[in-house]
């Protein structure tokens, strides 16, 4: 009988631990989305994809993309785990596209970016990530005023040539220790660039807003960059926004005025609660409108600042990098 009574016990007891994961699950689960895959194609070739849809989308509301290019040796599922885009995205509400980079098109997963026939509008891989938001846009209900391009390392180069062949379709761009546009044009180049910093960043900057053609318009850009980074050296950060700064001040009246510059109009120090130090600058079109952002990360390598250790590439110890970039994408 003793034995009788223990078992009911337990029973009793396993019974309310099953309840009580009952209760809980579906309140986890509420927001979660669901993966889609996908394949679209271009002269340049044809690329597959995975895109995050927020439970909460709906076809009668248009709805924000991020495209997130990851790096060297990652896939989307990586870069997925790493930044926790869709977490963000379920309570948001936007999309998320991954792009997959195939080892037939470079054997370490890089998006080509140093190479010329990847740094023009209609050609090559540009051409085929601009043809995976149309695939997208053929699906759903994607608000064109709001479609952003971020990416890591070799991603943040190639959304950096994505914002100057394609700004009519990409409003704003983040880059996670990345490279100005055109930093390479030959993988020689590229390397060096990579530890020495490219050309003339106003030199890039007018071959940026010659890039975007008739299609040329502000792009809002933000950067994060360890300063500890020994793969990809911070003076690339510096670049990226010099540059940008001058492909914007053309942009405004075609004329290199300094109506844009990379003076930072605000400069703030933080302090991630027992984690890195930053400092946050900013820069200003000629309204008082940000237009520009950098994010210098004290003591960080190659990564992504604040992400998850469940992809490859992170600093969880650094301000979430994927909160910043949507906050600055949003306006906010």
């Amino acid at each position: 009988m003793v034995n009788n009574a223990m078992r009911r016990q337990r029973n009793m007891l396993i019974l309310l631990i099953l309840t009580l994961v009952l209760l809980v699950q579906p309140i986890s689960s509420v927001h979660a989305g669901s993966w889609v895959f996908g394949s679209a194609s271009a002269a340049g070739g044809s690329r597959n994809y995975k895109l995050w849809v927020p439970s909460s989308y709906s076809n009668t509301t248009a709805t924000p993309l991020v495209m997130v290019l990851h790096g060297c040796s990652q896939t989307p599922d990586t870069i997925a785990a790493g930044t926790q885009f869709n977490d963000l995205a379920d309570t948001e509400g936007f999309l998320v596209v991954y792009p997959a980079q195939s080892w037939f098109a470079n054997f370490n997963r890089c998006w080509n970016w140093f190479e010329p026939i990847h740094q023009r509008r209609g050609s090559g891989e540009p051409a085929i990530l601009a043809a995976v938001v149309d695939d997208i846009r053929s699906s759903y209900n994607i608000d064109s005023r709001r479609v952003y391009v971020v990416g890591l390392s070799a991603g943040g180069a190639m959304a950096v040539i994505m914002g100057a062949t394609y700004p009519d379709m990409f409003s704003a761009v983040g880059v996670a220790a990345g490279l100005e546009y055109q930093a390479g044009t030959s993988t020689l180049s590229g390397v060096l660039a990579m530890s020495q910093g490219g050309p003339d960043p106003n030199r890039q900057g007018l071959a940026a807003y010659q890039a975007m053609g008739s299609a040329n318009r502000p792009v809002r850009v933000s950067v994060f960059h360890g300063t500890s980074d020994f793969v990809v050296y911070p003076i690339n950060g510096e670049q990226v926004v010099t540059q940008w700064a001058q492909t914007n001040d053309y942009v405004d009246d075609g004329s290199d005025n300094d109506s844009v510059d990379d003076t930072a109009d605000t400069t703030t120090q933080g302090q991630v609660p027992g984690g890195r130090n930053y400092i946050k600058y900013t820069y200003n079109d000629a309204s008082g409108t940000v237009l520009l952002e950098k994010w210098t990360v004290n003591g960080m390598g190659h990564a992504w600042s604040g992400g998850s250790t469940a992809g490859s590439y992170t600093d969880p110890a650094g301000p979430d990098a994927t909160r910043e970039f949507w906050r600055f994408f949003s306006g906010r």
